[in-house]
C-alpha cells in the first residue's frame, strides 16, 4: 500500500507502507522531516498532519489522549490527527495528508 504526503514547502511523497505500521514511522523512515519526538507513544503532538477531506471518515475516530495532545499543537483543524495514531492497513491505501506546522524538527 501507499500514502501520500505533502511536505511543508508543498511537495508529494509517495511512500510505500508496510500494513500495522504508524504511518509517523512510515514518514520518519522516509527522512521526511517530522519531529515525533515520542515516537509514537502519543505524549507530544509532534507528529501532527492533516488528513485530506476525502479520507478523514475513512479513519477511527481520534481517542481522548489523541484529542488532549492536539489541544497543544500549532494551527489545529478539523481534520488534524497525530499521524503516530493511525495505523497502516489496506482500506487506507491511498491515503493523503500534509504535514502541519510545528511537525517539522527544529
Amino acid at each position: 500500500m501507499y500514502i501520500y504526503v505533502e511536505d511543508r514547502d508543498g511537495a508529494e511523497h509517495r511512500l510505500e507502507a508496510p500494513e500495522g505500521w504508524r504511518v509517523m514511522e512510515v514518514i520518519r523512515d522516509y527522512g521526511l522531516p517530522i519531529k515525533a519526538e515520542c515516537g509514537g507513544a502519543c505524549a507530544c503532538g509532534t507528529c501532527h498532519v492533516y488528513v485530506s477531506e476525502d479520507w478523514t471518515e475513512k479513519l477511527h475516530p481520534p481517542s481522548d489522549e489523541e484529542l488532549e495532545m492536539l489541544d497543544g499543537a500549532f494551527e489545529v483543524e478539523d481534520r488534524s490527527r497525530l499521524c503516530c495514531q493511525i495505523l497502516t492497513q489496506d482500506a487506507l491505501d491511498g491515503l493523503r495528508l500534509s504535514l502541519a506546522p510545528g511537525s517539522e524538527p527544529e
